[in-house]
């Protein structure tokens, strides 16, 4: 049987649907084993969640995750995050995008190296180092993994440092679970097309500051919402949803709740109210990034059914 060091892992689950002829009847079910119980197990599955009677089921074991997404796959979502977090200096190298916003955020002050720059890949990357300079920036490389391992290559012999690894993460939005009901008197989400000024403030204390090129990095999408819970008047919790990528995918972004007010759940009911609106909008996947080591975030995270698409490292120029 499974065990708590199981969850977040790949598994499939035999178990007893019904009886015909003195028989038992067996359904089997693939996917990720998102919460064990004594009582239950949950998985995230391609169709929906999942959640199982421990007493239903026949056999259970862990399997081998699933093959890695193709090279279209990451392409499409890493163009989708790029509608999402859009720089308002952008440049391009054939497919490569050039990105730039007064360096506010790794993702949009880095060259994005997919599809093919049209020059041998040495002259493409001293063209991204010549780009930056001219900006008076350092010149960063977003590599998506494994599809960017040649790129990744060569900045290793050119002596390229690396930031910690992220985890682009994605759910079916039908997968992810319901939020907690709210007791009486707990704060709401609201949804927003513009920020308010408190959501602004707690997202610059998060991000080191919010130059006007963060602003049009947050607010530049045409289908945007910004997340607000408030306490006794005071906003205590914040999130950012987009849906980009030809209506397909729902950006998360900047989940954020203060100190004062964490372990109530309020995470999960941003997360929760965003996918519904997602929803209205006609969008069928979540996607979000998140640092490897921010443990807490990715238990969060993995309860709501998230797993890992892909992985990048934002690669970074050697000081001249």
């Amino acid at each position: 049987m499974l065990r708590q060091q199981d969850v977040g892992h790949r598994i499939v689950v035999r178990r007893i649907v019904g009886i015909r002829d003195g028989r038992p009847l067996f359904s089997d079910a693939l996917g990720e084993l998102v919460e064990l119980t004594e009582t239950h197990l949950t998985l995230a599955t391609g169709q929906g969640r999942l959640r199982v009677p421990v007493a239903e089921v026949h056999r259970a074991k862990r399997v081998p995750p699933a093959r890695r997404p193709t090279a279209p796959a990451v392409i499409e979502l890493e163009l989708a995050s790029d509608e999402a977090w859009p720089a308002a200096d952008r440049g391009r190298l054939g497919d490569w995008l050039l990105r730039a916003a007064a360096g506010w955020s790794g993702r949009a002050n880095s060259a994005l190296p997919v599809g093919d720059p049209d020059r041998p890949l040495p002259a493409a990357l001293d063209a991204v180092e010549r780009w930056y300079a001219d900006r008076g920036q350092p010149a960063l490389v977003n590599t998506p993994l494994p599809l960017a391992a040649p790129v990744g290559a060569e900045l290793d012999a050119r002596g390229w440092g690396s930031r910690p690894p992220v985890l682009v993460q994605t759910v079916a939005l039908a997968a992810v679970p319901p939020a907690a009901p709210a007791a009486a008197g707990s704060p709401l989400v609201e949804l927003a097309a513009a920020p308010s000024d408190g959501w602004l403030e707690i997202a610059a204390g998060r991000k080191g500051g919010l130059p006007d090129a963060a602003r049009h990095v947050l607010t530049a999408v045409g289908r945007v919402r910004f997340a607000h819970v408030y306490a006794d008047g005071t906003l205590v919790a914040i999130g950012r949803g987009t849906v980009t990528g030809q209506g397909r995918w729902l950006g998360l972004s900047l989940i954020e709740v203060l100190p004062e007010a964490r372990r109530r759940g309020l995470a999960g009911r941003v997360v929760r109210a965003l996918v519904d609106w997602a929803v209205t909008e006609g969008a069928t996947h979540a996607f979000l990034q998140v640092e490897q080591r921010n443990t807490p975030a990715v238990a969060l995270y993995r309860r709501l059914g998230f797993t890992t698409h892909h992985t990048y490292r934002t690669r970074v120029a050697p000081p001249t």
